[in-house]
């Protein structure tokens, strides 16, 4: 039973990314629609020191947004923060600047979201973009299961926390924007809410699909609580498809050395990555949307079980109970 129980969503996430590789062979990229500028707008890029996290916030900051680069590394951080400051020499200028988050401590959270709210800034956007991927079984410093703490957790208090601001900034015909970073690994997943930390039986694969899929649960349920209080905030998830990051570096030895090649010929930049996430949050055609999965620009739809609307409900007072929010 415990064999079956590791390898059963093994083989769904397996499967999950075969067809997920197919099916970019033959859509390489998405393209970008032209973007409206973005000057005297706010956003939070989570993860936002490498990765599709960087080029998001690249790009946003391109558009003319003050762009927060929140993460755990402070030398690199600050690296991006001149990376993009010297590229905008010759475009349009925004404003970047890097903030320290360590989305694995629930004490951090507070700490990163009472600096940010002491710069008297608006927030129009918040992307929750930082994750980790294939960790070995391992605790956050609150206690909770890696992959859920930082993927999922640490995302849920810093939205909630920052959800009056974000309401107040928006407007009725140029709302807020959250864009949860999610992933195809969402498919294969399956929440215990009895067992969100995988204490009976851990797996690396199945712990990560399940945080992929609590994002989409979390974004479909915040939206229509949002729509029922009429706050020009609109929640969406987004799914990069297969990108070459650092997310993999967690794989066994074997596995990497048989992944670099495929990489390059078949998963996408970083930067063709983040173009989903910039999309939701900066794109015209987005604007007062909600409730989207979105790959490649389009609406998909997402598992089964994300629209279980009590699965939903269920889950969002458990991560209350759990990162003490009422």
């Amino acid at each position: 039973m415990w064999l079956l129980s590791v390898l059963l969503p093994l083989a769904r996430l397996y499967l999950c990314g075969i067809k997920v590789l197919i099916y970019q062979t033959f859509n390489r990229s998405f393209t970008l629609p032209v973007l409206p500028k973005q000057n005297g707008r706010v956003a939070i890029v989570t993860g936002g020191t490498r990765g599709m996290g960087f080029e998001t916030a690249r790009h946003l900051a391109s558009l003319g947004m003050h762009v927060v680069i929140a993460g755990n590394e402070e030398e690199e951080g600050k690296a991006a923060v001149r990376k993009i400051e010297e590229e905008e020499e010759e475009g349009s200028k925004g404003k970047v600047e890097f903030v320290y988050l360590d989305l694995t401590s629930l004490k951090s959270v507070r700490q990163f979201v009472a600096a940010f709210k002491n710069k008297g800034l608006p927030l129009h956007v918040l992307v929750n973009n930082a994750g980790t991927m294939l960790v070995p079984e391992r605790q956050t410093e609150d206690g909770f299961e890696f992959h859920l703490g930082l993927n999922y957790l640490g995302h849920f208090l810093l939205t909630n926390l920052l959800l009056d601001l974000l309401k107040r900034s928006g407007r009725h015909g140029s709302c807020s924007r959250i864009v949860n970073m999610s992933s195809a690994t969402h498919y294969a997943g399956v929440l215990d809410l009895d067992d969100l930390n995988r204490r009976k039986c851990y797996s690396s694969h199945g712990a990560y699909s399940q945080s992929k899929l609590a994002l989409v649960l979390f974004t479909y349920y915040l939206q229509e609580q949002l729509v029922a209080g009429g706050s020009p905030v609109t929640v969406n998830a987004v799914d990069p498809g297969m990108v070459d990051t650092a997310l993999y570096n967690n794989l066994w030895t074997l596995a990497q050395a048989m992944k670099k090649p495929v990489a390059k010929i078949l998963f996408r930049t970083p930067a063709e990555g983040a173009s989903i996430s910039v999309y939701a949050a900066a794109a015209s055609e987005m604007e007062g949307v909600g409730s989207c999965y979105l790959y490649n620009g389009e609406k998909r739809e997402s598992s089964d079980s994300s629209y279980d609307s009590e699965l939903q409900a269920k889950l969002w007072k458990k991560s209350c109970e759990l990162v003490g929010l009422p």
